[in-house]
Parts: C-alpha cells; structure tokens; sequence
C-alpha cells in the first residue's frame, strides 16, 4: 500500500471496533460528532505526504518494496537522516500547532526504534526477534497509525501490579498453540479511537519473580481485535458551539484518551515480541536505545508547540499595543526562551548524535532531550498562564464569532475590536487564545505534557541515576585538595 490517503485511512476505521464514549458504543468514529473532526484531522496528516512539494520533505523509498513510505519510519544511519526526519516531524506538529501530541509519526518512530534492536528481544527466542523486525516491515509499508498503552490501572500504587487485592490489570491468564490470551485492562490509550493496531508494551519496573511473569508481555494487535474495547474519555470538543471559530483547535485537535480493556484476548505468536520476561521488560526503552529516538520526535513536538504559543503571545500583543509595556515585553521575552531553549536542545542532540551499538542507528544524544523533556511541562503551563495574564479581561468576556452575524452584530463589530485589529480579527484572535490557554482543551494539555513521558518524580530519579555525576564530584574534591596543598605551602 505505501502512503496511504486520508480518504484510505478513513475507510479503515470503519472496522467494527468497539470504542465506547458517554456511555455509549460509537456506531462510526469518521462520522460521530465527538469523534469525527479528529478522524479527518490525521486524514488531512495523511493527505499531506502525497502533496507534490513536501512529498520528497515526507517519505522515503522503502528498502523492501521500492515504494515510497512515510519518512518516519526510517532507521536512521546519519545525522543528515535525524534532520530529514525531524523536518518531517516538524511539518505534521506545525499543521497541529504542537498540540496533537500522537499522531503517527510518534509511534512510527518508536517502533523503528525498538525494532532496530531487535536482537535483544530475541535473546530467549528467536522468533520474537524476528517479529517485532516484520511487525516493522508491515508497518511502515502499511504505513499504519497506532496507539499505545504502557501503564496498568491505578489501583493500589503502594503495591506492585503482582501484589494488588484487586487484579485489574491486563495479565497473561494462558498460552494456545495460535497465541497468547490477554485479560485486565491497560492505561492511557492516546487516539485510540483513530488507530489501526494497538502497541502493548512494558514501562513500570516489575519484579523478577514467577508472580511477576504473567504482566511482563509485549505485542502488537489490530484495535478491532475480539474481545478489545476502549472506553473513553468525555470529548473536549464544544458540541453546542456556535461557530467552528469559538474553539479552533478544540474543534479539530482532540486526539482522545481511552481505557483499554482486553476480555480474553488472542494476541497471534506472530505479534509477540516479549513473553513473561520481566527482566527483559524492565530498562527496555534504555536498553534498545529507543528512548532517544523517540525523546527527538517529541521534542520536536514540543518546539511545535512552544513556537504556537509564542507567535499566539506577539499577536496578542501587537493587536491591543501592550507590547509597548516593560513587563509584557518581559513575559514575551519568555516564550522566545522557550521556544529557543528547545530548538537548542534538539540541535545538540544531533550535533553529539552517536551510532548506538544496541540497534545500529545513529541515535540523538540523550542529556539535551531529558533536559526538553523534564523542562517543558513547566514551560507550557507558563506559557499559558501568559496568554491568560496578556488576554486578561479580554479572554473572559470575547463573545462568539457568531454574533458577528448575529442581532448584535452592530455593537460587536463597534465595541470588539482593538488598536490594531478590526472585530472579526480579534474575536478570532482571542478565541484562540482562549482555547489554547483557558479552555478544557488547553487542560488537557497541560495535564498531558506533566505526564507525556511518564511520573516527572520517577522521570527526576531516572535522570539522576543516569547522569554521570563521578567526574562532577571529582571535580570538586580535586578543587578542595588543591587549594589545601597550596595553603600549607
């Protein structure tokens, strides 16, 4: 199939998977009012790799079938091939303003990443080696979307997942000739509702013991296997909005979040890739050097993202003349740190880019992406909390843009416009600042980007543990012991 289509995509939904919502099952996710705008928001991702200027910026000639693919599958072997993808990266965030967090590109690339390592997943066996390597194959020439889940229930988070009074979470409950069975559930499925498979993979540390097996899994289905459904979230998208204007991102951007609940499930052999492995599970994205490729994409996301918000911040700005005053020139002067702070980084990365033995790929380095990744959640919350500080008034009281061709059109056309903007122009202007900053949307996204990569207190642990601090605290002993020589000298 190569590079699909939106119209493509969009045809594959249609399958008969079983995704529930305000209690209720979706007859159809491309045409249900909660659903449907995000539907054709990655149809339109996927439309944009046939465009003739940014089909070469898109894809790459595929080393099995010749055909073009999607150039987030690469295994990348230079730092020219970590640009190139990060361009593409960079095209689909900017088109989401940064705020469609797992489009496709994301699992793409961490997939690549782990399946580039693949000898580790086949140090028990063989053949899980030689899967998770085809599942990539298949992929990227199906150039399929997929959602994720890596997390168990919160239950009991004192105890670990073999020692909970209430067993929820998904488990091994038995092996048949044709697969593996799954029951329990698993946490957060992001655009699950949009996704063709499902990547179930390990992220919690588990304990090494026999108890501890039947939770230490890897595998990948379709999202309309039997017996898998999703329950999700109450969608963000204003449904009794009068105008598409009052909430543009909300309206198009909502990439859901589900619950995934696996009810005797048959996972094929052939889509397993770990199997009551705890040990293997536990350090996997470190191990594989998957972590890094996939912190590239995201930061790169998050450059999206902070480059929206600082553009959003300079047209608030201009539009009332506040931009003539010290402290909002100061709040401005923010969001370029921001902004620049993460293109920084993901430059770094590249430019100390090494080969990873574990998969062979030139993978980013690692320190300036935990530093976007740590960093980032705090900048996005600031950012908002300056477009709410230079909207002020203005964001709680601009009106729909419906009433531009209301009754009262008269008095808004008079009374809502600024310095620098007619009325129509700042009431669009403010309603999207009020949907990136203020709205159950903009929560969303404040509430995602804490917790995109994991727990920030465990994510703080594991940058510690990782960062090589001897030659730091060398440092400063040597220091200490040199002046001490010179002062009895």
């Amino acid at each position: 199939m190569a590079l699909r289509t939106g119209k493509q995509f969009l045809e594959a939904l249609t399958d008969g998977r079983q995704i529930f919502i305000d209690g209720e099952r979706v007859a159809d996710v491309t045409t249900d009012r909660r659903l449907a705008a995000a539907a054709h928001s990655v149809a339109e991702l996927y439309d944009m790799q046939h465009e003739p200027a940014l089909i070469e910026r898109m894809s790459f000639v595929s080393p099995s079938s010749g055909e073009r693919v999607g150039l987030s599958y690469i295994e990348p072997r230079s730092v020219d091939d970590l640009i190139r993808r990060r361009g593409m990266v960079k095209i689909w965030m900017d088109a989401t303003c940064g705020m469609f967090g797992r489009s496709p590109d994301f699992l793409n690339i961490m997939l690549t990443g782990l399946a580039a390592a693949a000898p580790e997943f086949g140090k028990r066996d063989q053949r899980f080696a030689d899967n998770i390597r085809a599942y990539h194959v298949e992929a990227r020439e199906r150039d399929l979307c997929m959602t994720h889940t890596l997390l168990n229930p919160q239950v009991d988070r004192s105890r670990p997942v073999e020692r909970q009074e209430k067993d929820l979470a998904a488990k091994i409950v038995k092996e048949t000739d044709a697969g593996i069975v799954i029951q329990g559930a698993r946490m957060v499925s992001t655009l699950c509702a949009y996704s063709d498979d499902i990547l179930v993979m390990p992220s919690t540390f588990l304990a090494t013991n026999a108890d501890a097996g039947p939770y230490a899994f890897g595998f990948s289905i379709p999202v309309a296997s039997p017996g898998l459904r999703f329950i999700c979230r109450p969608s963000v998208v204003h449904q009794n909005a009068a105008s598409p204007m009052d909430f543009p991102l909300s309206s198009r951007l909502d990439e859901g979040d589900g619950l995934a609940v696996f009810d005797d499930v048959l996972v094929p052999w052939e889509r397993v890739f770990i199997h009551r492995d705890p040990e293997m599970c536990n350090g996997l994205f470190q191990r594989t050097r998957a972590m890094p490729q996939v912190m590239h994409q995201t930061a790169t996301k998050n450059l999206a993202k902070a480059e929206f918000m600082m553009a959003l911040g300079f047209a608030i700005a201009r539009s009332t003349n506040i931009d003539a005053h010290l402290h909002v020139q100061g709040m401005l002067a923010e969001l370029i740190e921001h902004a620049e702070f993460v293109r920084s980084c993901i430059r770094a990365s590249e430019a100390d880019a090494a080969i990873s033995p574990a998969s062979g790929l030139m993978t980013p380095a690692e320190m300036p992406l935990w530093t976007v990744r740590m960093m980032f959640p705090k900048m996005f919350v600031r950012a908002c909390e300056i477009i709410q500080l230079m909207g002020a008034g203005g964001l709680v009281a601009v009106p729909s843009y419906a009433e531009l061709s209301g009754p009262a059109a008269g008095d808004v056309e008079k009374y809502a416009q600024a310095a620098n903007a007619d009325a129509p122009t700042r009431v669009k202007l403010f309603r999207l600042a009020f949907d990136a900053a203020v709205s159950s949307f903009s929560g969303r996204q404040q509430l995602y980007e804490r917790y995109y990569s994991g727990d920030p207190v465990r994510l703080a642990g594991a940058l510690y543990a990782l960062y090589d601090k001897d030659p730091h605290v060398a440092r400063i002993h040597g220091m200490l012991d040199e002046l001490e020589a010179r002062s009895k000298s």
